[in-house]
């Protein structure tokens, strides 16, 4: 399960709720969760915040998450 993902049912929080939260549908949710439409930063940070998500922890967790990924 992608980052993503995990933050946002850890959350406790559906696609759908998601996307009203951010102003999106909830297709534009499902696409960059599945990594078919990347992000700029003011769409990252407002889902970040809409997850109650530290913005900076989460690149961290992001970044260490994809050197595991490289180093199979």
């Amino acid at each position: 399960m992608n980052c993503w993902i995990a933050a946002r049912k850890s959350a406790g929080i559906i696609q759908v709720e998601l996307g009203k939260l951010i102003g999106q549908r909830q297709t534009f949710v499902s696409k960059y969760e599945l990594g078919e439409r990347r992000l700029d930063v003011a769409e990252y940070v407002r889902i970040c915040r809409a997850l109650k998500a530290d913005p900076h922890a989460f690149i961290d967790e992001a970044e260490a998450s994809s050197r595991r990924t490289d180093d199979l």
